[in-house]
């Protein structure tokens, strides 16, 4: 049996009232984005509480759950095989097939569960479990049926059609993108950053993202990884603005002017200023960074203190609270961990001090920012006005 049709669900959006059907919306207009990368020819519909596809030419399977797995506020994918309303004769012959076909050992435990939504189909729910369970058991025998932990749950949903289900492939969650504002995101390329992305994207959170880069101290290699990761986290995310930023001038100004055990949280503090700027013309509503708490000299209590000192947007931080062995697990599941690990270094780790400061003084950062003072300004000018904007998206 070819599976023609396909049924969505969603887990947080079922649950939010009178807005649900703007929550809705947005998730089919995600779905249709993630389908226009696939082959073939869909047609998407909605009732209430329900997404459906369909297939209406020839496609490829595995490309089309990979791009389903993408979206954003999809609990699970359930492949269906639609049964001809024919009396209830005709429905469990289908499902007899439907095991038979999808199931060649037939050492399982299995539950019917029918969902009547259409109420003038002639047997209840009840009924039909019954009926379609005694057919499965004489059908096979080896078969055992288990009401409480069946290895085979068999989903029957008796609508306008009929289809029969028993495969959940499981989604992101979370809910659409584009629902809950838009944020700016720090990306390096490292391991963190990406993730921290995927992770705001699935709260609904549309991403645009900053790059800063250190020309000749990193490398056109460096900058196509940041690229290149900007394109893996928009396949969650939906396109992503990449903002690539030249960051040499101010970088050099501060290893000449400041102390060097100071580097890093002074050059930190001009990335939020200049993120933030940008973030501010392009309507974000927040700032989003990969930082852990105690990871690096940079991500101590007091340094992240110090470093939002200078935003008056919110900085979000979904990284906050994981240790690296949690972020990494993230990044090998959304497909970014083997692009972050490539040997290609950016503007965070050329310049780094060999004994940074851990619990910087903001008094004392603000004194020594001053050196800057004569010359910042114009130099953030310059690196705001020279911006690259590259789209990413697949």
């Amino acid at each position: 049996m070819m599976f023609r049709a396909f049924l969505i669900k969603f887990a947080e959006i079922g649950v939010k009232g009178n807005n649900r059907d703007l929550f809705e919306a947005a998730l089919a207009q995600q779905i249709k984005y993630a389908l226009r990368r696939c082959e073939g020819e869909f047609a998407l519909r909605r009732t209430r509480g329900r997404i459906y596809i369909d297939a209406l030419s020839d496609y490829d399977y595995d490309e089309l759950v990979d791009s389903l797995r993408t979206v954003c506020g999809i609990s699970g994918i359930c492949p269906m095989v639609q049964a001809e309303d024919e009396g209830i004769e005709k429905l469990c012959g289908d499902v007899v097939s439907y095991v038979d076909s999808h199931y060649p050992d037939k050492h399982f435990t299995f539950k019917v569960n029918a969902r009547r939504a259409r109420k003038d189909y002639p047997l209840d729910s009840m009924e039909i479990n019954a009926l379609v369970g005694e057919k499965v058991l004489d059908a096979f025998p080896d078969i055992r049926v288990d009401v409480h932990k069946p290895d085979v749950l068999i989903s029957i949903e008796i609508r306008e059609k009929i289809y029969i289900y028993s495969i959940e492939i499981p989604g992101p969650g979370g809910m659409p993108v584009g629902t809950n504002g838009k944020a700016m995101l720090l990306l390096s390329g490292g391991i963190d950053s990406p993730v921290a992305g995927y992770m705001v994207a699935k709260r609904g959170v549309k991403i645009d993202a900053v790059y800063f880069h250190a020309p000749p101290y990193t490398s056109e290699r460096a900058k196509q990884k940041v690229v290149d990761l900007a394109r893996l986290v928009a396949r969650y995310s939906g396109p992503v603005y990449l903002h690539v930023v030249n960051f040499t001038e101010i970088q050099l100004a501060i290893y000449e002017k400041c102390p060097h055990d100071e580097l890093t949280i002074i050059m930190r503090r001009y990335m939020m200023r200049i993120a933030e700027a940008i973030a501010k013309e392009t309507e974000c509503l927040g700032l989003v960074t990969g930082e852990s708490i105690g990871q690096v000299a940079s991500q101590t209590m007091q340094s992240l203190a110090v470093t939002n000192e200078v935003c008056s947007l919110p900085v979000y931080r979904p990284c906050i609270g994981m240790d690296k062995q949690e972020i990494v697990a993230v990044a090998e599941k959304i497909g970014t961990y083997e692009t972050s690990i490539l040997p290609f270094e950016d503007c965070c780790t050329i310049f780094v001090a060999k004994h940074p400061v851990t619990r910087p003084n903001l008094n004392v950062i603000r004194r020594h920012e001053e050196r800057l003072a004569d010359c910042i300004g114009e130099m953030m000018q310059r690196a705001l006005d020279t911006a690259e904007v590259i789209v990413a998206q697949v």
